[in-house]
Protein backbone atom coordinates (compact mmCIF):
# COMPACT_ATOMS: atom_id res chain seq x y z
CA UNK A 1 0.00 0.00 0.00
CA UNK A 2 1.60 3.35 -0.96
CA UNK A 3 -1.70 5.58 -0.51
CA UNK A 4 -5.20 6.23 0.08
CA UNK A 5 -8.25 7.79 -1.87
CA UNK A 6 -12.16 7.60 -2.82
CA UNK A 7 -13.55 4.50 -4.20
CA UNK A 8 -13.85 6.34 -7.03
CA UNK A 9 -10.50 7.46 -7.63
CA UNK A 10 -8.75 4.55 -6.12
CA UNK A 11 -5.90 2.47 -8.03
CA UNK A 12 -3.46 0.14 -7.65
CA UNK A 13 -1.53 0.69 -4.30
CA UNK A 14 -4.22 2.71 -2.19
CA UNK A 15 -6.18 1.89 0.44
CA UNK A 16 -10.19 2.90 0.18
CA UNK A 17 -13.18 2.05 2.37
CA UNK A 18 -16.82 0.99 2.30
CA UNK A 19 -19.01 1.49 4.86
CA UNK A 20 -22.37 0.35 4.02
CA UNK A 21 -23.89 -2.04 1.24
CA UNK A 22 -24.88 0.95 -0.97
CA UNK A 23 -20.98 1.47 -2.25
CA UNK A 24 -19.96 -2.09 -2.54
CA UNK A 25 -20.67 -2.74 -6.47
CA UNK A 26 -18.73 0.62 -6.57
CA UNK A 27 -16.06 -1.27 -4.84
CA UNK A 28 -16.16 -4.64 -6.64
CA UNK A 29 -15.73 -2.74 -10.08
CA UNK A 30 -13.03 -0.37 -8.79
CA UNK A 31 -9.36 -0.84 -8.68
CA UNK A 32 -8.44 -0.33 -5.25
CA UNK A 33 -5.41 -2.82 -3.76
CA UNK A 34 -7.28 -2.81 -0.31
CA UNK A 35 -10.53 -2.18 0.75
CA UNK A 36 -11.22 -1.07 4.44
CA UNK A 37 -14.76 -3.10 5.29
CA UNK A 38 -17.06 -3.37 8.01
CA UNK A 39 -18.66 -6.91 9.67
CA UNK A 40 -21.16 -7.98 7.30
CA UNK A 41 -20.32 -6.96 4.41
CA UNK A 42 -18.61 -9.30 1.27
CA UNK A 43 -16.23 -8.45 -1.00
CA UNK A 44 -15.17 -11.39 -2.90
CA UNK A 45 -11.71 -11.97 -4.98
CA UNK A 46 -11.05 -8.62 -2.77
CA UNK A 47 -8.30 -7.55 -0.68
CA UNK A 48 -10.10 -6.58 2.64
CA UNK A 49 -9.02 -5.64 6.46
CA UNK A 50 -12.07 -6.13 8.41
CA UNK A 51 -12.74 -3.46 11.34
CA UNK A 52 -15.58 -2.02 13.14
CA UNK A 53 -15.18 1.64 12.01
CA UNK A 54 -13.87 1.98 8.39
CA UNK A 55 -14.06 5.53 8.41
CA UNK A 56 -12.08 6.21 11.34
CA UNK A 57 -9.49 3.98 10.02
CA UNK A 58 -9.04 5.60 6.53
CA UNK A 59 -8.83 9.31 8.32
CA UNK A 60 -5.83 7.38 10.15
CA UNK A 61 -4.16 6.10 7.15
CA UNK A 62 -4.51 9.31 5.83
CA UNK A 63 -2.63 10.74 8.30
CA UNK A 64 -0.25 8.30 7.73
CA UNK A 65 0.25 8.88 3.84
CA UNK A 66 0.20 12.39 4.40
CA UNK A 67 1.35 13.24 7.58
CA UNK A 68 1.51 17.26 9.13
CA UNK A 69 5.01 19.05 7.78
CA UNK A 70 6.03 20.88 10.45
CA UNK A 71 7.83 24.24 9.38
CA UNK A 72 11.00 24.99 10.66
CA UNK A 73 11.40 26.08 14.43
CA UNK A 74 12.29 29.87 14.26
CA UNK A 75 11.43 33.44 13.45
CA UNK A 76 11.49 34.52 10.11
CA UNK A 77 13.35 37.62 9.23
CA UNK A 78 10.30 39.26 7.72
CA UNK A 79 8.24 38.82 11.13
CA UNK A 80 7.94 41.44 13.89
CA UNK A 81 8.00 39.93 17.83
CA UNK A 82 7.29 42.89 19.79
CA UNK A 83 9.43 43.35 23.11
CA UNK A 84 8.01 41.03 26.04
CA UNK A 85 6.56 38.32 23.79
CA UNK A 86 7.84 34.77 24.43
CA UNK A 87 8.17 32.58 21.47
CA UNK A 88 8.98 28.64 22.49
CA UNK A 89 12.60 27.93 20.77
CA UNK A 90 10.35 24.75 19.33
CA UNK A 91 7.76 27.36 16.90
CA UNK A 92 7.72 28.75 14.15
CA UNK A 93 6.62 32.25 13.25
CA UNK A 94 6.38 32.62 9.61
CA UNK A 95 6.93 35.23 7.20
CA UNK A 96 5.18 38.60 7.64
CA UNK A 97 3.06 37.63 10.94
CA UNK A 98 3.01 39.59 13.93
CA UNK A 99 3.29 38.73 17.53
CA UNK A 100 2.01 41.45 19.81
CA UNK A 101 3.82 42.56 23.36
CA UNK A 102 3.34 40.05 26.08
CA UNK A 103 1.64 37.30 23.54
CA UNK A 104 2.66 33.33 24.46
CA UNK A 105 3.67 31.45 21.63
CA UNK A 106 3.69 27.35 23.22
CA UNK A 107 5.96 24.56 22.05
CA UNK A 108 5.88 23.20 18.34
CA UNK A 109 2.92 26.09 17.43
CA UNK A 110 3.24 27.23 13.84
CA UNK A 111 1.96 30.42 12.78
CA UNK A 112 1.99 30.48 8.78
CA UNK A 113 2.36 33.88 7.08
CA UNK A 114 0.55 36.79 7.97
CA UNK A 115 -0.81 35.67 10.66
CA UNK A 116 -1.29 37.67 14.03
CA UNK A 117 -1.08 37.25 17.62
CA UNK A 118 -1.99 39.92 19.42
CA UNK A 119 -0.70 41.63 22.96
CA UNK A 120 -1.49 38.92 25.55
CA UNK A 121 -2.67 36.35 23.78
CA UNK A 122 -1.40 32.61 23.91
CA UNK A 123 -1.35 30.17 21.32
CA UNK A 124 -1.14 26.57 22.97
CA UNK A 125 1.78 24.12 21.82
CA UNK A 126 1.02 22.09 18.29
CA UNK A 127 -1.53 24.90 17.52
CA UNK A 128 -1.91 25.81 13.51
CA UNK A 129 -2.74 28.90 12.61
CA UNK A 130 -2.95 29.42 9.12
CA UNK A 131 -2.02 32.20 6.52
CA UNK A 132 -3.95 35.09 7.70
CA UNK A 133 -5.37 33.96 11.12
CA UNK A 134 -6.08 36.59 13.24
CA UNK A 135 -5.83 36.01 16.81
CA UNK A 136 -6.34 39.41 18.76
CA UNK A 137 -5.08 40.95 22.12
CA UNK A 138 -6.09 39.13 25.32
CA UNK A 139 -7.02 35.46 23.58
CA UNK A 140 -6.19 31.93 24.75
CA UNK A 141 -5.80 28.90 21.78
CA UNK A 142 -5.43 25.43 23.05
CA UNK A 143 -3.53 22.90 22.60
CA UNK A 144 -3.49 21.95 18.95
CA UNK A 145 -6.14 24.02 18.10
CA UNK A 146 -6.36 24.95 14.12
CA UNK A 147 -7.32 28.19 12.76
CA UNK A 148 -8.01 28.26 8.69
CA UNK A 149 -7.12 31.06 6.77
CA UNK A 150 -9.03 34.62 7.58
CA UNK A 151 -10.30 33.19 10.80
CA UNK A 152 -10.46 36.31 13.62
CA UNK A 153 -10.93 35.24 16.94
CA UNK A 154 -11.25 38.21 19.44
CA UNK A 155 -13.07 40.95 17.25
CA UNK A 156 -15.37 43.22 19.50
CA UNK A 157 -19.13 41.64 20.11
CA UNK A 158 -22.28 43.58 18.16
CA UNK A 159 -23.00 45.75 21.45
CA UNK A 160 -24.47 49.24 20.92
CA UNK A 161 -27.23 51.22 23.21
CA UNK A 162 -28.91 53.83 21.41
CA UNK A 163 -28.71 57.49 23.50
CA UNK A 164 -31.78 59.16 22.10
CA UNK A 165 -29.66 60.60 18.81
CA UNK A 166 -26.96 57.64 18.34
CA UNK A 167 -26.28 54.66 18.41
CA UNK A 168 -23.29 54.20 21.13
CA UNK A 169 -21.26 52.01 21.25
CA UNK A 170 -20.77 49.29 24.67
CA UNK A 171 -17.11 48.52 24.89
CA UNK A 172 -15.88 45.40 24.32
CA UNK A 173 -13.09 44.39 27.61
CA UNK A 174 -13.79 40.32 27.50
CA UNK A 175 -11.80 37.67 25.70
CA UNK A 176 -12.42 34.67 23.98
CA UNK A 177 -11.23 30.84 24.98
CA UNK A 178 -10.65 28.18 22.65
CA UNK A 179 -10.26 25.04 24.10
CA UNK A 180 -7.80 21.82 22.97
CA UNK A 181 -8.06 20.66 19.77
CA UNK A 182 -10.52 23.17 18.26
CA UNK A 183 -10.86 23.75 14.79
CA UNK A 184 -11.69 26.87 13.16
CA UNK A 185 -13.04 26.94 9.70
CA UNK A 186 -11.68 29.87 7.02
CA UNK A 187 -13.28 33.07 7.29
CA UNK A 188 -15.20 31.69 10.62
CA UNK A 189 -15.44 34.83 13.51
CA UNK A 190 -15.65 34.57 17.16
CA UNK A 191 -16.13 37.87 19.09
CA UNK A 192 -14.81 38.33 22.24
CA UNK A 193 -17.20 38.82 24.98
CA UNK A 194 -18.55 42.18 26.74
CA UNK A 195 -17.70 41.26 29.98
CA UNK A 196 -16.17 37.75 30.87
CA UNK A 197 -15.65 34.94 28.22
CA UNK A 198 -16.37 33.48 24.71
CA UNK A 199 -16.07 29.99 25.13
CA UNK A 200 -15.54 27.21 22.76
CA UNK A 201 -15.20 23.86 24.38
CA UNK A 202 -12.36 21.07 23.64
CA UNK A 203 -12.81 19.08 20.78
CA UNK A 204 -15.53 21.34 19.33
CA UNK A 205 -15.43 21.99 15.25
CA UNK A 206 -16.58 24.85 13.49
CA UNK A 207 -16.96 25.25 9.76
CA UNK A 208 -16.21 28.06 7.54
CA UNK A 209 -17.84 31.22 7.62
CA UNK A 210 -19.69 31.11 11.14
CA UNK A 211 -20.83 33.66 13.29
CA UNK A 212 -20.22 33.25 17.15
CA UNK A 213 -20.83 36.25 18.97
CA UNK A 214 -19.89 37.86 22.27
CA UNK A 215 -20.27 35.98 25.48
CA UNK A 216 -21.38 32.47 23.40
CA UNK A 217 -20.90 29.27 25.34
CA UNK A 218 -20.31 26.11 23.38
CA UNK A 219 -19.81 23.28 24.88
CA UNK A 220 -17.18 19.86 23.98
CA UNK A 221 -17.16 18.39 21.02
CA UNK A 222 -20.13 20.19 19.47
CA UNK A 223 -20.18 20.30 15.74
CA UNK A 224 -21.05 23.88 13.58
CA UNK A 225 -21.43 23.60 10.24
CA UNK A 226 -21.15 26.47 7.45
CA UNK A 227 -22.40 29.72 7.39
CA UNK A 228 -24.22 29.34 11.07
CA UNK A 229 -24.63 32.36 13.14
CA UNK A 230 -24.86 32.41 16.54
CA UNK A 231 -26.26 35.50 18.76
CA UNK A 232 -25.13 36.94 21.94
CA UNK A 233 -24.97 35.21 25.07
CA UNK A 234 -26.29 31.87 23.38
CA UNK A 235 -25.49 28.50 24.70
CA UNK A 236 -24.70 25.12 22.43
CA UNK A 237 -24.19 21.93 24.85
CA UNK A 238 -21.85 19.89 24.38
CA UNK A 239 -22.27 17.05 21.36
CA UNK A 240 -24.83 19.73 20.02
CA UNK A 241 -24.91 19.94 16.01
CA UNK A 242 -25.76 22.88 14.38
CA UNK A 243 -26.39 21.87 10.61
CA UNK A 244 -25.81 24.48 7.57
CA UNK A 245 -26.93 28.38 7.77
CA UNK A 246 -29.19 27.48 11.45
CA UNK A 247 -29.50 30.29 13.72
CA UNK A 248 -29.55 30.36 17.30
CA UNK A 249 -30.66 33.72 18.72
CA UNK A 250 -29.62 35.90 21.70
CA UNK A 251 -29.71 34.09 24.77
CA UNK A 252 -30.97 31.04 23.23
CA UNK A 253 -30.24 27.60 24.33
CA UNK A 254 -29.15 24.29 22.63
CA UNK A 255 -29.19 21.44 24.93
CA UNK A 256 -26.73 18.76 25.08
CA UNK A 257 -26.51 16.23 22.45
CA UNK A 258 -29.38 18.38 20.62
CA UNK A 259 -29.32 18.34 16.33
CA UNK A 260 -30.49 21.86 14.44
CA UNK A 261 -31.41 21.38 11.08
CA UNK A 262 -30.24 23.22 7.91
CA UNK A 263 -31.70 26.91 7.97
CA UNK A 264 -33.68 26.50 11.13
CA UNK A 265 -34.35 29.46 13.94
CA UNK A 266 -33.33 28.71 17.33
CA UNK A 267 -35.25 31.32 19.21
CA UNK A 268 -35.45 30.06 22.78
CA UNK A 269 -34.74 26.78 23.81
CA UNK A 270 -33.97 23.25 22.30
CA UNK A 271 -34.35 20.59 24.78
CA UNK A 272 -31.06 17.74 25.29
CA UNK A 273 -30.89 15.17 22.64
CA UNK A 274 -33.75 17.01 20.48
CA UNK A 275 -33.96 17.21 16.92
CA UNK A 276 -35.56 19.84 15.07
CA UNK A 277 -35.97 21.92 12.13
CA UNK A 278 -37.71 24.49 10.48
CA UNK A 279 -38.41 28.18 12.03
CA UNK A 280 -39.70 28.66 15.00
CA UNK A 281 -38.29 24.54 15.16
CA UNK A 282 -40.58 21.63 16.04
CA UNK A 283 -39.81 18.28 16.53
CA UNK A 284 -38.10 16.59 13.44
CA UNK A 285 -40.63 14.32 12.53
CA UNK A 286 -43.70 16.94 12.85
CA UNK A 287 -42.09 19.36 10.25
CA UNK A 288 -41.67 16.46 8.16
CA UNK A 289 -45.26 16.06 8.13
CA UNK A 290 -45.85 20.05 7.98
CA UNK A 291 -43.93 20.22 4.91
CA UNK A 292 -45.99 17.33 3.16
CA UNK A 293 -48.96 19.08 4.28
CA UNK A 294 -47.83 22.69 2.82
CA UNK A 295 -46.43 20.68 -0.52
CA UNK A 296 -50.42 19.63 -1.12
CA UNK A 297 -51.61 23.03 -0.43
CA UNK A 298 -52.44 24.39 -3.64
CA UNK A 299 -54.37 21.15 -4.38
CA UNK A 300 -56.41 21.91 -1.45
CA UNK A 301 -56.99 25.38 -1.83
CA UNK A 302 -58.71 24.06 -5.57
CA UNK A 303 -60.62 21.84 -3.48
CA UNK A 304 -61.84 23.94 -1.37
CA UNK A 305 -62.72 26.54 -3.35
CA UNK A 306 -64.69 23.74 -5.76
CA UNK A 307 -66.61 23.04 -2.89
CA UNK A 308 -67.06 26.30 -1.61
CA UNK A 309 -69.11 26.82 -5.24
CA UNK A 310 -70.86 23.79 -4.49
CA UNK A 311 -72.03 24.71 -1.42
CA UNK A 312 -72.93 28.19 -2.01
CA UNK A 313 -75.01 26.27 -4.90
CA UNK A 314 -76.55 24.10 -2.75
CA UNK A 315 -77.46 27.21 -0.49
CA UNK A 316 -78.81 28.95 -3.36
CA UNK A 317 -81.21 25.89 -4.75
CA UNK A 318 -82.20 25.64 -1.48
CA UNK A 319 -83.40 29.70 -0.71
CA UNK A 320 -85.27 29.05 -4.18
CA UNK A 321 -87.01 26.07 -3.08
CA UNK A 322 -88.39 27.68 0.33
CA UNK A 323 -89.65 31.15 -1.72
CA UNK A 324 -93.20 31.19 -2.04
CA UNK A 325 -95.28 30.03 -4.82
CA UNK A 326 -92.74 27.13 -4.75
Amino acid sequence: LTGAAGLAEAGPGDLTFVEDARHLQTAAAGRAEAVLLPPGLELPGRNVIRLSNPRLAFAAALELFHPRRHAVPGVHPTAVVEPGAVVDPTASVGALCYVGAGARIGARAELRAQSHVGAGAAIGEDALLHPGAIVLERVSVGARAILHAGSVVGADGFGYVFDGAAHRKIPQIGTVEIGEDVEVGAGATIDRATVGITRIGRGTKIDNLVQVGHNVQIGEHAILVAQVGIGGSASIGAGAVLAGQAGVGDHAVVGPGARVGGQAAVLRHVAPGATVAGFGPQPHGEFLRSQAVFEQLPQLRRRVAELEKRLAAAEAAAARATEPGR
